[in-house]
């Protein structure tokens, strides 16, 4: 993984640059099962040191972020607050370059005796831990961790209650802060058939995949480079790349994040990362915490956005279909009620005949005056010939008045399914950047408010994320062009900020955005509504088509029916256009 020793280092020199040694505990807060924030009273003020156990996001550092915490502490955060509320931290240590730092705090126990308690934050993939211990006799032994170890898990080592604390099994391999680099030579010619990467990897302790590309980069400008390729200038120049390094190390001054084109958090080093060229966008860090914030607070984001985006695609599927179902029911409820008039007309005929309806008769045969030839109508012997006829005609009105709603509730029905094909398609089109989460927010307000999806109690009393603007653009003639996110904001978009003269554009049956061109007193060009034209196709379902249909008109003729839902309108005097899609269009004219 990327936070390697080296990089946890930089982390514990930064702590102690902030006279963190001394200062007092204040608050203890666990948000999730294997996340623990410690909050220090110093004399300059407050700093937080957080420590993940998860998997995916292991960590220790600093942090600024403030996260939501449940509203019953779990059992292990209230026995930390036991074992070292008001403790004193005493120091913060490092074993060389392994990914363990220890923290030693000098505490008060239940019967007021001075002890010594100490966290041991175990950052190593899936086998991380953040453990709680207390020295007796001379020796640590665990009160409690966030991932208890037993037998079962492993045969090496026991992480339980009041076991005695045991390090976990470590090879012996260089130190790249203390070791001497003048026979690296030699210690590399084990290894000389290997890449040059994996070797420094073996030789090395505490140092990441990334930085001994980078090793293998700075010294042969090849990430692959093997061992053997060294000759006495490569290997003169990965001498100096390391010591220079080791005093990146020291002061951690180097601290690199590396990402996509698109902004996603790729990777990061505790010096500056240069394999990768043009490829990826470096992003320099003053502070090794702050890097670490920012990366893995990244990611996590767009990994809740990610399953929340998921969660909220599979509820509308579950409401789409549920309505297709409705649909379903009431079109074949409807084709029963083509049967209405062969009632009526057994009504009729058996009124004209009522004078030949003899008692106990269980059905009359009688000509068809309608389509011709002869009908037999049946009889129900417990009732009187007006009664039997007045029985047909109660079955017709029935079948006539279900009709009607019927054709009625199918109508509802259509408009339903295409409402929630925009909200689908609203919500397939956010992404995992800045305000994903605000936009996902604001669908499910829309789905609440429609009456589609009822809130729970904690999305209630949960603070809502600040509104989104509308998507702007810039045309090439120079006018601004405004996209709505969702429907909720479609109807913002044209029914209050766009002005009478203003252009709107909305694909032609096709779910997608509401598109406004503010005139601002102009006369738009026909160039500027092709552009506006396509960027309504682009943010829309119809992304992946071709010749999309794109409906224009001003945006005073774009009206609202009364109880219509969010997004739904209807306009006059349009015109049509056919556009393709582009994305490339798209990056370009957002501003």
């Amino acid at each position: 993984m990327s936070l390697d020793g080296a990089f946890l280092h930089c982390v514990v020199r930064e702590m102690e640059d902030k006279n963190l040694i001394g200062a007092r505990v204040d608050k203890i807060h666990q948000p999730s099962r294997e996340e623990i924030i410690i909050t220090l009273r110093t004399f300059g003020g407050t700093e937080k040191i957080l420590m993940s156990a998860d998997t995916m996001s292991a960590r220790v550092c600093l942090t600024a972020e403030t996260p939501e915490n449940p509203k019953q502490p779990p059992m292990f955060c209230m026995l930390m607050r036991k074992a070292l509320g008001a403790g004193k931290l005493t120091g913060i240590s490092q074993d060389g370059l392994e990914r363990i730092i220890n923290f030693d705090f000098e505490c008060v126990n239940e019967i007021g005796d001075m002890c010594e308690n100490r966290i041991a934050a175990e950052i190593m993939g899936k086998y991380s831990n953040i453990i709680l211990m207390t020295k007796r006799d001379g020796v640590w032994r665990v009160i409690d961790s966030v991932k208890r170890v037993t037998d079962d898990i492993s045969s090496v080592r026991r992480v339980l209650p009041n076991v005695v604390y045991e390090l976990p099994p470590r090879e012996e391999r260089l130190n790249l802060t203390d070791c001497d680099l003048g026979t690296l030579g030699e210690r590399l010619e084990p290894f000389k058939g290997q890449r040059l990467a994996k070797a420094l990897m073996s030789l090395f302790e505490g140092i990441s995949p990334i930085f001994a590309r980078e090793c293998a980069y700075s010294a042969a400008r090849d990430t692959d480079a093997l061992v053997g390729d060294l000759d006495k200038d490569r290997l003169d120049k990965l001498v100096f790349f390391l010591r220079k390094s080791a005093a990146h190390i020291g002061a951690y001054d180097g601290c690199t994040m590396v990402s996509e084109k698109g902004g996603k958090p790729k990777d990061f080093c505790f010096v500056p990362v240069e394999q990768y060229g043009a490829e990826m966008t470096e992003t320099p860090f003053e502070s090794p915490s702050a890097l670490l914030d920012k990366f893995f607070g990244e990611r996590a984001s767009a990994d809740r956005v990610k399953q929340r985006s998921g969660d909220m695609l599979k509820t509308i599927m579950t409401i789409y279909e549920r309505i297709s179902r409705k649909l379903e029911t009431h079109k074949q409820e409807l084709e029963h009620c083509s049967e209405k008039d062969s009632y009526k007309l057994q009504g009729d005929i058996l009124s004209a005949n009522l004078y030949r309806v003899q008692k106990g008769m269980t059905e009359l045969v009688a000509e068809d005056y309608v389509n011709g030839g002869t009908v037999t109508v049946k009889l129900d012997v417990r009732l009187t010939p007006p009664q039997n006829a007045q029985k047909f005609y109660s079955e017709y009105k029935k079948l006539d008045t279900a009709e009607k709603m019927l054709t009625k509730f199918i109508e509802q029905d259509k408009k339903e399914l295409a409402y929630i094909d925009s909200v689908f398609d609203a919500a397939s089109r956010v992404g995992s950047g800045t305000g994903s989460e605000a936009a996902l927010f604001e669908i499910k307000r829309e789905l609440i408010e429609t009456g589609y999806v009822r809130s729970s109690k904690t999305e209630k009393n949960a603070k809502a994320p600040k509104a989104l603007p509308p998507l702007k653009f810039r045309s090439s003639d120079g006018f601004e062009i405004l996209v709505g996110r969702n429907n909720l904001q479609n109807d913002k978009l044209t029914l209050k900020t766009a002005l009478p003269n203003d252009m709107w554009l909305h694909t032609q049956n096709i779910p997608g955005s509401h598109v406004i061109i503010r005139a601002e007193g102009a006369e738009i060009p026909d160039s500027t509504i092709v552009e506006a034209a396509q960027l309504a196709a682009t943010c829309s379902k119809g992304r992946n088509g071709t010749k999309i249909p794109v409906d224009y008109t001003l945006a005073r003729y774009v009206k609202k029916p009364n109880g219509a839902k969010p997004g739904m309108v209807i306009f006059v005097n349009n015109k049509t256009i056919l556009v393709d899609p582009s994305e490339e269009l798209y990056d370009k004219l957002h501003i």
